[in-house]
């Protein structure tokens, strides 16, 4: 059985961040909510206790049952982690004099101590808590210290357990992956040999035992995720993928027949299907971002449910889902944290529909999945392609659809799209696109004046999409883009760039 740590969600936004940390140390983990702790199997190596939101004072705290962890495997507890560890093993934690968020830095490091090697002493760490821990259970001894928290990391004495009051897995905490790479390694025993090509090998083995003979369709769309998890069920199930490319009316210009096309190359089985008229007849006169959502969902459902029926004996349902869209649909695998937004394929499908839900991907973090996709050779315009939201021009619509505001924003997308590429920007940035704005505005074309729609271009940087920054592309460029837009897209007269980052805006946006 595949090496495991287990992380316990408290509801922390730098939970994921900890899942990050461990598998760029080809560690596998799991997040799990606090209040569904699985019981210990011979696979888990150690346990990471998460920060949280919540104060270790409140009654309405979470509160773990740490029994089956604490003294029996190695555990790591982080921030909130440490500061439940000292309340409720004898020490104290009360309100701090100073609150401490950001950077701190460290004044008193334990040098005999397994967690501390390579910590240097003044290093920066990231802190973010308003109580601190004014002392430590008696068998405990001190590790770290700051010039403002003196029980900033201790160590339980006669076991493997460790607290630190700052966030080792943020990149700012200057040593944090060594610390994290200490437990993992050196206290865990962690043999580092989760990879692309074992999860490719153990992810084939798994789908062969779940799917046997079965038959899966499976919903392309061009991009990555889908892309991946269709070889994967392809190299375990070979004939018995049934691939179905879906146009709902708002891909890409040209998409659909340029989608279709690369795939002849993989050897995959696929279809395409036209509906179009049942996404736009679903979706009319819907405004709201999260019913047109759960819309778009809806009738993707219908389609495959229809498609499915055209195969003979088919029980599954594929799916591209990635652990970004299941932790922003379902807050960290049920976790207290809040639900940021639903995901068109997250959350299981209607009682009427027959078919189970496969997901290969379900448990990688973009990047991974890219790193997937390279190890089984499938074509880097496949790999390198942009994120795309599933619901896709349909969240970048703001307000009601129609095929006209489509064809709008179709132009306007190829045309930005394209100077990237051409400017070479395409792959400095991870995701862009372009939203047709609810709004318009007076302009002067040909000394008339209009009155037209506006839209935002938008273009981040991020490593999963689960923090993003926008991109500073050349002023020189935008003005290219914003030229060429206004001057051949027909009911466009403004050009905005967005500049929001992630937190506190979303990528897209709806």
């Amino acid at each position: 059985m595949q090496e495991t740590i287990l992380i316990l969600d408290f509801g922390s936004q730098y939970t994921q961040l900890i899942a990050r940390r461990l598998r760029e140390l080809n560690v596998y983990c799991e997040i799990k909510p606090w209040n569904k702790a699985p019981d210990l199997t011979d696979n888990v190596k150690g346990v990471i206790l998460s920060g949280s939101p919540f104060s270790v004072r409140d009654e309405k705290s979470p509160k773990p049952d740490l029994d089956k962890y604490k003294g029996k495997i190695p555990l790591l507890a982080v921030c909130f982690g440490a500061q439940y560890i000292a309340q409720n093993y004898g020490g104290e934690v009360l309100p701090s004099d100073i609150r401490e968020y950001g950077r701190a830095n460290l004044s008193f490091v334990e040098s005999n101590s397994i967690i501390t090697k390579g910590v240097e002493n003044l290093s920066q760490v990231w802190m973010s808590h308003g109580d601190t821990i004014k002392s430590i259970p008696s068998n405990c001894k001190l590790i770290f210290s700051t010039n403002e928290v003196e029980f900033a990391g201790f160590e339980v004495l006669g076991e493997q357990t460790y607290a630190v009051q700052f966030h080792p897995e943020v990149y700012h905490s200057v040593h944090g992956a060594q610390l994290l790479k200490n437990f993992i390694v050196e206290v865990c025993k962690c043999s580092q040999d989760w990879t692309p090509d074992s999860f490719i090998e153990s992810t084939i083995s798994s789908l062969q035992e779940k799917l046997g003979d079965d038959k899966v369709i499976l919903g392309l769309s061009g991009g990555v995720d889908s892309s991946v998890a269709a070889t994967l069920l392809h190299k375990a199930i070979g004939d018995n993928l049934h691939c179905i490319f879906v146009d709902n009316g708002l891909l890409r210009k040209n998409e659909f027949d340029e989608v279709l096309e690369s795939y002849k190359g993989l050897g995959l089985n696929v279809k395409g299907v036209d509906a179009k008229a049942l996404f736009y007849a679903g979706l009319a006169n819907e405004s709201d971002p999260e019913k047109k959502r759960k819309i778009i969902g809806g009738v993707f459902i219908d389609v495959f449910d229809e498609e499915s029926k055209k195969v003979e004996n088919a029980k599954w349902l594929g799916q591209g889902t990635i652990y970004p869209d299941v932790i922003e649909s379902v807050s960290a695998t049920g976790g207290p944290s809040q639900t940021i937004k639903s995901h068109h394929n997250v959350g299981g499908l209607p009682d009427y529909m027959k078919l189970q839900v496969v997901e290969p991907l379900r448990l990688l973090f973009k990047d991974e999945v890219r790193r997937v996709g390279r190890a089984l050779d499938i074509p880097e315009k496949i790999i390198g392609r942009h994120p795309f939201p599933g619901p896709g021009l349909g969240i970048r619509i703001l307000g009601d659809i129609s095929a006209e505001k489509v064809r709008i924003l179709q132009e306007v997308d190829y045309i930005f799209i394209n100077g990237l590429k051409e400017a070479g920007l395409y792959n400095d940035v991870w995701q862009a696109g372009a939203m047709l704005l609810p709004v318009q505005s007076v302009g002067v074309m040909g000394d008339e004046r209009t009155y037209e729609n506006a839209v935002a271009l938008r273009a981040v940087s991020s490593t999963d999409g689960m923090t993003a920054d926008w991109c500073h592309l050349p002023y020189e460029f935008l003005a290219k883009v914003s030229n060429d837009i206004i001057n051949q897209v027909k009911g466009i007269n403004r050009v905005t760039y967005d500049i929001s980052s992630k937190p506190p805006a979303t990528i897209e946006w709806e």
